[in-house]
């Protein structure tokens, strides 16, 4: 691709700091991996609630919906139809195990080329389902499609921005999950009158996943990637692309050749060497950030929203509806994450994010337990059915320029080259592990608990609020290849990483 620049130039913490129309239109095309993840989040819960699809394939939970005495909380208990949604994520954990080897040995645009096949492969058997064995299996190779993109892309995206930028490039892809995700959830309102939209809304996934896999194969690798695989010429036209033809790129190209080769030169990378003492940091992160996403509660949330409108008191069709408007609030808040996010910092955004969706769970709570009660059988006024849409509106909002961006973005950029590729497999394992696990059980505790499962997630939240301001450091500007500098620098962390003395960090501007 052509590199014309609109500069917006600043060296601080390392190499060239311009935007290139290139690096631009290249990272755009690379976020758009997040359409299929979006799209699926946004289509499952959707699909769940169509009368024809829950007639063909899960029945009893039709039977449930349809009783007189049924308690709200209950009727969508069903260890099947919850199978349905979480047997995506099974798969997904299993192609994030492989997938950091993999993209280390074919490159990051390899791999998000590949999640792209099978992601269609499997949208396709969705579509054409005729039982439901047909349907699980359509579900693994969507699993498997996002586990791959999911591993490649947020690297990729950090590894082509700027220092100075790649909080922004990198929330792009956070901010096409939610495009996907809103996209799905108003093709279910639209679908949701027809006997066959169930069938329209799987099968239309094979959209995003063509327009990743052909915009795909139409942009390079990372110089990062190009460089550790020995491709030095490709690296060197790839990194000029990015930052300019008028840019002197030779320091940030020797700085990763001689990366590179000190790694190679130590030993080969290995799966245990993140367990190496002086990666314990980045080992937790790796854990820590994905799994306290998974218990904000979000993504059982925007799979089960329509569920959840029903459960209470919306109808079906103002379900859809309630879920699509979170959905909009949801993107809108990336939006803002993206332009604060270098300007204001990670850490910032993750303690204002988590006050805020602590406090709306606890309110939601309230509102629920008052009005529909422990039995279930309650019946919730229309004011309060409105308060509380409003009160999920600002959790989705809270979420959307704090956990859901910046999950996503601080794994991709706090690994050294060396254990980049291990770490982030690391990273979307975990999150598609919890994933399964809540999205499992969710309606069976919803069962359970009742209104209590938004204190058991408020609970969550002030804990992994409390982590952030204990064990995070802040990576705002930091380059890669300078990131170690800010364990070094950590009144905990630093007993772990070598050389504990401390170092000084680039210079940083507001």
């Amino acid at each position: 691709m052509a590199g014309g620049v609109f500069a917006i130039d600043d060296n601080r913490g390392g190499f060239s700091g311009r935007i290139t129309a290139s690096v631009v239109i290249t990272c755009i095309v690379a976020a758009s991996g997040g359409l299929i993840f979006g799209y699926d989040i946004g289509i499952s819960g959707g699909v769940t609630t169509m009368e024809p699809f829950l007639k063909r394939f899960f029945p009893s939970v039709l039977r449930k919906m349809q009783a007189a005495d049924r308690n709200v909380y209950c009727i969508f208990d069903s260890e099947l139809l919850t199978s349905f949604t979480s047997s995506l994520y099974i798969a997904g954990f299993a192609a994030s195990l492989v997938a950091g080897r993999l993209t280390r040995s074919l490159g990051r645009k390899a791999i998000m080329i590949l999640g792209g096949c099978t992601f269609f492969v499997g949208a396709t058997l969705n579509g054409a389902t005729v039982n439901i064995a047909m349907l699980f299996i359509g579900r693994i190779f969507l699993g498997f499609g996002v586990g791959f993109t999911n591993q490649a892309t947020p690297v990729y995206l950090s590894e082509m921005a700027p220092s100075k930028w790649r909080g922004a490039f990198n929330i792009g892809f956070t901010f096409m999950i939610g495009t996907g995700v809103v996209a799905a959830n108003a093709l279910n309102y639209r679908s949701a009158r027809l006997e066959w939209g169930w069938r329209l809304s799987l099968g239309l996934a094979v959209v995003p996943a063509l327009i990743m896999t052909l915009g795909a194969l139409l942009i390079s690798d990372t110089p990062s990637s190009l460089v550790e695989r020995g491709k030095l010429e490709e690296a060197e036209r790839a990194l000029r692309r990015a930052r300019g033809v008028d840019t002197d790129i030779g320091d940030e190209l020797n700085t990763l050749i001689k990366s590179s080769e000190a790694i190679k030169a130590a030993n080969e990378e290995t799966f245990k060497t993140i367990f190496e003492r002086q990666y314990r940091p980045h080992l937790v992160m790796s854990i820590a950030i994905p799994f306290f996403q998974q218990l904000t509660g979000i993504n059982v949330i925007a799979f089960y929203a329509p569920i959840l409108f029903q459960t209470v008191g919306f109808g079906s069709d103002s379900a859809l509806m309630a879920s699509l408007i979170l959905c909009i609030v949801n993107l809108f808040s990336i939006l803002v994450s993206t332009g604060i996010v270098d300007r204001y910092g990670r850490r910032i955004l993750f303690i204002q994010g988590g006050i805020q969706m602590f406090l709306c769970q606890v309110a939601v709570a309230c509102v629920m337990g008052s009005q529909i009660g422990s039995s279930g059988t309650g019946t919730m006024p229309k004011s309060y059915v409105i308060l509380v849409l409003v009160l999920m509106c600002l959790y989705a909002a809270g979420f959307g320029w704090s956990w859901g961006p910046l999950t996503w973005l601080i794994p991709s950029e706090i690994f050294p080259l060396k254990i980049r590729s291990i770490g982030q497999s690391i990273s979307v394992a975990v999150s598609f592990v919890f994933i399964f696990v809540l999205t499992q059980t969710f309606l069976a505790i919803l069962c359970h608990l009742k209104f209590g499962i938004f204190l058991f997630y408020a609970g969550w939240i002030l804990v992994m609020t409390l982590f952030v301001v204990l064990f995070l450091p802040e990576t705002k500007g930091v380059p890669l290849e300078s990131m170690n500098t800010i364990w070094e620098n950590h009144w905990y962390w630093k007993r772990f990483v070598k050389g504990g003395s401390a170092m000084v960090l680039p210079k940083q501007m507001d």
